[in-house]
């Protein structure tokens, strides 16, 4: 019987494969251990993760963000009726706070008149709660224009009028309500309008936050913008003031302005105290037992998990991180920072040409005119017209929040917004030594972030921070909704009103009343 011997030839070929399969297997072996080396080496040799190449165009920083077709408007784009002859009765309000938490509760103050049917009184600033300052209303705001850009909207007096009765003058007393924070639309469609029925006019104290900010009806949220971004401007001799300071900065060039929070308040607040001294501990310690209600907090943790206001060389070293030189000219809207020099001198040194409202112009007429609430005005102009903004702790703080709504809102201004979570850590490795790759971890963790365009508002993001979309139109929209309204709205709307006098409200954004300034 003969053996069978296998193919020569198929042998042969069965040989190639195996050691072509082999010599595939051993490159596939060594390539992933250089790969893996190669991360490993990455990661612990920095600290701050694999290594990237990143870059920020900083250029690109100094023009507005792409807008996307997006425009500002806030006109109605639906039915929208006049206040009717007769109104359900007085609204009256006082707004506590500093200058921007005022500005939101007066938005909300004419929002609720709206929805009640109520003739809004002009609304009472309480300054000397927060500044010690009595300007007023009629101290800041210009009332003339305020009331006549939302006649379409609310009807608005200065106090409540005196009525006659029997020939005798009747004095109507407003019946005191207190909301409860972020109150809905339903709270002032019943409790409160039945008072205001009841009693002729309602006293809403205090009123700041005193209204739900997400509301699902786009033509309420409009109004808020039409109040914020074009009824409420500042009197002539702020907005002179303003214009010197920008015009100054101007004639060098770009300027940014960065707020910065390394205040008292904040930092108690926010439960930072361990980079101070135990005799600064003890004041942060006291302020914020004597203002904040109790909670528990591990001071120690705060800056790790970013919870702290960048220290001015923390914000000073994301700059140079981003690509900044020490030739940027900055502006620094801040009151009185907390620890004084010491923090101060390491952002000296990294941007030497540091301005305010007091180094820019030394003259008298300035300085005795920037103090308190009108102060806080020209910080708040002259940041809406910088190139470039950086709030260094946009929580809480009404003045960052309110800025980066009003520049989105006048055409996508650039806003530079540390993610003070993602920068933590990294600020964390830096003092403890690890410096290589620091520059590298910041650009990538704020690669992450908005510079200014048009995004999706996500909680915690309020709406006086980000009004896109409702505040927003589209030439040549995919969604009808957001289709811009037609060019002669104002003159509808006056038809409605049997009024001839119909150039008050900038449908487009382009000549925003607040911002009368040019850049």
């Amino acid at each position: 019987m003969k053996r069978h011997v296998p193919n020569r030839h198929l042998l042969k070929q069965s040989g190639v494969l195996r050691g072509a399969f082999g010599r595939l297997s051993v490159a596939l072996i060594v390539l992933a251990i250089c790969t893996i080396a190669f991360l490993l080496s990455s990661t612990t040799d920095t600290g701050y993760g694999p290594r990237a190449q990143s870059k920020i165009e900083v250029e690109k920083l100094w023009n507005t963000a792409d807008s996307e077709g997006w425009r500002p408007s806030s006109a109605p784009r639906s039915e929208w009726h006049p206040p009717p002859m007769e109104s359900n009765g007085y609204l009256r309000v006082r707004c506590n706070g500093g200058l921007n938490q005022q500005r939101t509760a007066i938005c909300n103050a004419v929002l609720a008149a709206r929805i009640m049917n109520a003739t809004l009184v002009l609304p009472e600033l309480d300054a000397n709660s927060f500044w010690h300052d009595d300007s007023g209303f009629r101290g800041l705001y210009d009332v003339e224009h305020f009331i006549k850009t939302l006649r379409f909207d609310v009807k608005i007096v200065e106090s409540i009028p005196e009525t006659r009765k029997n020939g005798k003058v009747k004095k109507i007393k407003a019946f005191q309500l207190r909301p409860d924070r972020d109150a809905p639309i339903s709270w002032y469609q019943t409790t409160a309008l039945e008072k205001m029925r009841q009693h002729g006019a309602i006293y809403l104290t205090p009123f700041s936050h005193r209204l739900a900010e997400e509301i699902d009806n786009p033509e309420y949220q409009r109004l808020r913008c039409r109040v914020n971004y074009h009824a409420l401007k500042f009197k002539p001799h702020i907005m002179k003031l303003s214009n010197t300071i920008v015009n100054k900065l101007r004639e060098e060039g770009h300027f940014m302005s960065i707020h910065l929070r390394f205040e008292m308040d904040m930092l108690a607040f926010a439960g930072c105290f361990d980079i101070f001294t135990p005799e600064e501990q003890k004041i942060l310690q006291k302020y914020r037992k004597e203002n904040f209600a109790e909670k528990e907090l591990v001071p120690s943790q705060r800056r790790a998990i970013g919870k702290c206001p960048l220290t001015p060389e923390e914000v000073g070293l994301v700059l140079r991180a981003i690509g900044f030189d020490n030739s940027t000219r900055i502006y620094l809207a801040a009151g009185e920072l907390f620890g004084g020099e010491r923090f101060m001198k390491p952002f000296r040194a990294l941007f030497p040409r540091l301005e305010n409202h007091s180094s820019v112009d030394s003259s008298d007429e300035l300085a005795e005119n920037t103090r308190g609430l009108i102060g806080s005005a020209v910080d708040y102009m002259v940041c809406l017209l910088s190139d470039i903004f950086m709030p260094t702790y946009d929580g809480p703080s009404n003045f960052a929040n309110n800025l980066l709504g009003h520049r989105l809102y006048y055409g996508f201004r650039t806003n530079i917004r540390p993610d003070r979570k993602a920068l933590a850590p990294i600020l964390v490795n830096r003092e403890k030594g690890k410096v290589a790759g620091f520059e590298e971890a910041v650009r990538r963790a704020m690669l992450g972030t908005n510079f200014g365009g048009p995004h999706k508002r996500i909680s915690p993001e309020s709406f006086y921070t980000n009004s896109w979309p409702e505040c927003f139109c589209q030439m040549s929209p995919m969604n009808p909704a957001d289709k811009c309204p037609p060019d002669n709205v104002l003159e509808m709307l006056d038809s409605n009103m049997g009024s001839e006098d119909s150039h008050d409200l900038d449908t487009s954004g382009s000549s925003n009343s607040t911002m009368t300034a040019t850049r």
